[in-house]
């Protein structure tokens, strides 16, 4: 997490509408609900949330109650620490661009995988579309993200770093507001546990503003999103979202 951190921009430029001018639409209509003018765009977030995990699957969810700790810092990386679970069973683990490690009562670990092209990939497009609703700043246009329009009402960002690249798609209410992403995610959830493009994706809402960022506060997110078969896994409340400096 602090390595992360120190590449937080230590006097970055401030948002201005005509940043955006020339998005499609639906982009623009985002940036200018996320972003007060005036804000300083910093693109590296810290954010504390709790809720809930599915350990199972749509059919047998198996949820337990977690509390987590991410600092996000889109394109470069990402550690999302979590600890959670029930009375016969509590785990603590953690998530990043390289590796994954969960723990049975501190004790014995019972997942790690990770410095392998397949996790790199799909831990790269979990935080190029979280980049979306935490870190705005994260998307804006430039070297690295470009935008088009999909619809009246959705636009597609594409990220890229090194061999890299994520699309994602964002859907707008009519003031800007993001009410759910959506993306071909590289994973192995299926029944086959083969790597493969597929539907991922989530819902946003509960909006409040941090440092002149409006940002999602409550996340619903999993695999096979927009289909029969979405399980939102993933369901957090965010309780703080901050913006760190290196000191």
């Amino acid at each position: 997490m602090d390595r992360l951190i120190v590449s937080q921009p230590s006097d970055p430029p401030v948002f201005s509408d005509d940043m955006v001018a020339n998005l499609p639409e639906p982009a623009r209509r985002f940036f200018t609900f996320a972003i007060a003018e005036g804000t300083p765009l910093y693109t590296i977030a810290l954010i504390e949330m709790q809720g809930r995990f599915g350990m199972g699957d749509k059919a047998d969810p198996g949820y337990m109650p977690m509390r987590a700790t991410q600092v996000l810092a889109a394109p470069e990386g990402f550690v999302w620490a979590m600890s959670g679970g029930l009375r016969t069973m509590r785990m603590s683990g953690s998530d990043s661009g390289s590796w994954t490690r969960f723990w049975l009562y501190g004790l014995a670990p019972v997942v790690r995988f990770g410095g392998d092209p397949d996790h790199t990939r799909s831990a790269f497009g979990r935080y190029v579309a979280e980049a979306a609703f935490w870190t705005p700043a994260a998307v804006l246009p430039g070297p690295d993200v470009t935008w088009e329009p999909v619809s009246e009402d959705t636009a597609r960002y594409t990220m890229r770093r090194g061999d890299l690249e994520q699309s994602v798609d964002v859907t707008v209410d009519a003031e800007g507001r993001p009410l759910q992403v959506s993306f071909l995610r590289w994973s192995d959830a299926n029944p086959e546990k083969i790597y493969r493009l597929q539907p991922f994706g989530g819902y946003l809402s509960e909006f409040r503003e941090f440092d002149g960022f409006t940002l999602p506060t409550h996340v619903e997110a999993g695999n096979m999103f927009g289909t029969d078969d979405y399980f939102p896994f993933f369901i957090a409340d965010v309780t703080s979202v901050t913006f760190p400096r290196a000191e």
